[in-house]
């Protein structure tokens, strides 16, 4: 079994084990406070590259699932005829298009991108690449994501560098986040609370979780903004 099987294997065992939980709903306050920390974390990045006003960006995410991230987008502005997803799965794309009725959605591998070279301002990768456990896969799919991004774009990673309760998901570390996109520029920042810890102390203070968060050691994900090379 090649390791895209393997993943659409995982994906349909994940399906079924959290068929009947809350764990990903804005409902559970643990995930709320995951979301909306992301969210302003990927605010100030953008900020810091300029990019106040995400309407005019073409965007993409590799690995968009349901849609979730790209309707986060969609409410910090994007326009929705902008916006393009692909996935592996049919079943999490029909959900995607259900949310985003004017969106663009493929499915595709990460490994072959069907999009032309220099066709985005932004393309992101959310707990994609994490679950894929092919090595050269994951520098095929990077060498892709740049391919179809445009030379003054900006590439967002956001994914677990730890999880050591999910065999099927292996971290990625900076080190290996450069060796993935080399000479390129990476900015990281760590973020997102451990999210066992976050179910245990979110439910009992908001402001506790926020404070341990700051303490960056317990933080699982990073969050990276990379951008190409600038030519000479």
């Amino acid at each position: 079994m090649n390791d895209l099987d393997r993943l659409r294997n995982e994906y349909e065992d994940r399906k079924r084990r959290f068929a009947d939980k809350d764990l990903y709903s804005r409902f559970n306050l643990a995930n709320l406070f995951m979301l909306q920390q992301r969210e302003k974390s990927i605010l100030s990045a953008l900020e810091e590259h300029g990019l106040t006003n995400v309407s005019a960006l073409s965007i993409l995410e590799m690995g968009c699932g349901a849609g979730g991230v790209l309707t986060e987008f969609l409410n910090l502005g994007a326009s929705p005829r902008r916006l393009y997803g692909m996935d592996l799965l049919v079943d999490r794309l029909v959900h995607a298009h259900e949310k985003l009725p004017t969106s663009h959605f493929v499915n595709a591998n990460g490994g072959c991108i069907p999009f032309p070279m220099q066709t985005f301002d932004l393309v992101m990768q959310f707990t994609a690449l994490s679950s894929i456990l092919d090595t050269d896969l994951h520098k095929q799919i990077s060498r892709e994501m740049l391919r179809v991004l445009k030379p003054h774009g900006l590439l967002i990673w956001y994914d677990f560098w730890l999880n050591p309760t999910n065999p099927q998901t292996r971290g990625i570390r900076p080190k290996e986040i450069r060796e993935l996109f080399p000479d390129c520029s990476c900015k990281f920042h760590r973020i997102t609370l451990a999210p066992p810890i976050a179910r245990r102390f979110v439910p009992i203070s908001w402001g506790l979780s926020l404070f341990l968060e700051t303490l960056k050691f317990l933080n699982t994900h990073y969050l990276a903004v990379i951008t190409k090379p600038v030519s000479t």
